[in-house]
């Protein structure tokens, strides 16, 4: 019987040591570390990834993200300044918590830190912007700098209540409207389309005429270049003519003027030549050289006066008179 007894308690205390291992025995996961309480309050110690040891049923343990983690605030009413209740469907904060700020954040927040100070804050700065805007503000004219200026907000806060902690990023989806006013909008929309294409046609439109208008004017200047360089050529081509006559011209003139000349010379040298060689003795000698070759015979008033100048030349000229 006492033996029976022994196996019960030694069976008893190993299943108590068992549950105490297995309560006692945790993992902490990559990426995260490990805050411990005991009795509800925070100790003073972190814990890095891997398995870790704690005193069952008197201390707790809750692991804490410190790497890049994105939060997702879902479906937050807004209400515009004009009454229009909207909703953002899908609000992702990406946030990175700094493992050296995790016991004072923790203590200050709990480890829950997220709900107070990213979905709470994103609730509240959402509903401050809608509260100063119209629906059209929210819903068209701003929504491309929500997603900034809703980081810029959060992390101003953040700077103060809880330095280690930083927002990296924030992506908001489109917000809901009531569907009446949604369908007004996507009209409006439309509208806007056809006139933005038909802004744009009018700008092609507009861009083909000028373009043609420019083609034409280029076409109109290459003519008229064109035209300038014949009218031009052939101006040149009627001044190298004038000139080549002219030049000609003033060949022929100075040819003639030194054919004259070189006449004029000659017959002046002749002149003085003729007026040295002309003598009355020379003249003489000639009238008698003539009067020797004629073989006609003159009889009384046939002889040439030609051969009778003086009484000289009277007197030695003899008359034929048949006989010889």
């Amino acid at each position: 019987m006492s033996h029976y007894l022994d196996h019960i308690l030694i069976g008893g205390i190993l299943s108590t040591l068992f549950i105490i291992y297995n309560f006692s025995l945790h993992k902490i996961e990559e990426g995260h570390v490990g805050v411990y309480y005991r009795g509800g309050a925070l100790l003073p110690e972190l814990s890095n990834p891997g398995y870790h040891m704690l005193f069952p049923f008197l201390t707790s343990f809750k692991s804490v993200q410190v790497t890049l983690q994105t939060d997702e605030v879902k479906n937050v009413p807004c209400g515009t300044s004009g009454g229009v209740l909207v909703y953002f469907d899908r609000i992702e904060v990406v946030n990175h918590l700094d493992s050296s700020s995790v016991l004072d954040i923790v203590k200050n927040y709990t480890a829950d830190y997220d709900r107070a100070l990213i979905f709470n804050k994103v609730h509240h700065e959402l509903n401050q912007f809608c509260s100063t805007h119209t629906l059209h503000e929210v819903y068209i004219d701003l929504f491309d700098q929500l997603d900034e200026n809703l980081k810029v907000a959060l992390q101003k806060d953040l700077l103060e209540m809880a330095p280690g902690l930083k927002i990296q990023a924030v992506r908001l989806t489109k917000p809901k409207i009531p569907e009446v006013i949604r369908k007004n909008y996507e009209l409006m929309e439309g509208e806007k389309t056809k006139l933005l294409i038909a802004i744009q046609h009018q700008k092609v439109v507009e861009k083909d005429a000028e373009t043609e208008r420019k083609r034409a004017i280029i076409e109109a200047e290459k003519e008229a270049q064109v035209a300038k360089i014949h009218y031009e050529q052939k101006i040149m081509e009627k001044e190298s003519h004038q000139r080549i006559s002219q030049i000609e011209d003033e060949m022929h003139l100075a040819k003639q003027k030194s054919h004259t000349d070189a006449d004029f010379y000659r017959l002046k040298q002749q002149a003085e030549a003729n007026k040295l060689l002309f003598t009355p003795e020379y003249l003489e000698l000639k009238k008698y050289e003539s009067l020797g070759q004629n073989s006609k015979v003159y009889f009384g008033k046939e002889i040439p006066h030609t051969f009778i100048q003086t009484d000289n030349v009277a007197s030695n000229v003899k008359v034929l008179d048949g006989k010889n």
